[in-house]
């Protein structure tokens, strides 16, 4: 009697798990470059992060840098724009969320918007979220910070929606201090 009688199928399922190995295999080799190619190109990551420099920026100023495809509005908020930003309670406010990923989970409230501590320096991404305009800044309003004309939203000193058709406060991407000239996005 041979050892291949004293296991029945044994032979079988060894070419059965051998067969199978070498499709999958071979089906990951074909799928694989096409998966690849879905990954962003190297010119699409270089941009996933800039670097400001902010050195220039005076206090009651606003800078506004281009950062994938939208505007960036990095504004160095005078002390009176933070203490009216910071005397808004929560209930007054449409939407109650911070709209910011570097604080996850928060509520809207003026330090859970702001970059530093200190509230001085406020980043967001400059649109509306009602259409996705860009909205007037400089004290335009009907709190004095921005307004965005084509439909009517105001939004107060922190980007935080008051007033107006927008459903949401303006967002705040991703950012942190390099140093303290220098601000990265992304």
């Amino acid at each position: 009697m041979s050892q291949a009688e004293d296991h029945p199928g044994s032979r079988r399922d060894f070419l059965y798990y051998a067969t199978a190995g070498a499709g999958a295999v071979t089906a990951g080799a074909a799928i694989w470059p096409l998966i690849d190619q879905m990954n962003p190109s190297a010119d699409v990551q270089a941009l996933s992060q800039i670097f400001v420099d902010i050195s220039g920026v005076e206090v009651g100023s606003q800078l506004t840098v281009n950062f994938l495809g939208k505007p960036v509005f990095i504004r160095r908020r005078t002390p009176e724009e933070i203490e009216a930003a910071r005397a808004v309670e929560l209930g007054d406010l449409m939407d109650r969320d911070s709209q910011n990923p570097n604080r996850p989970g928060t509520d809207a409230l003026d330090q859970n918007r702001t970059l530093d501590e200190g509230g001085e320096w406020l980043v967001m991404i400059g649109v509306c979220t009602h259409l996705g305009c860009v909205p007037l800044g400089d004290g335009a309003g009907d709190f004095d910070a921005w307004f965005c004309p084509c439909h009517g939203s105001h939004y107060d000193t922190a980007g935080r929606i008051r007033r107006g058709p927008a459903p949401e406060n303006m967002w705040i991407p991703v950012a942190e201090f390099v140093d303290e000239s220098t601000i990265r996005l992304g």
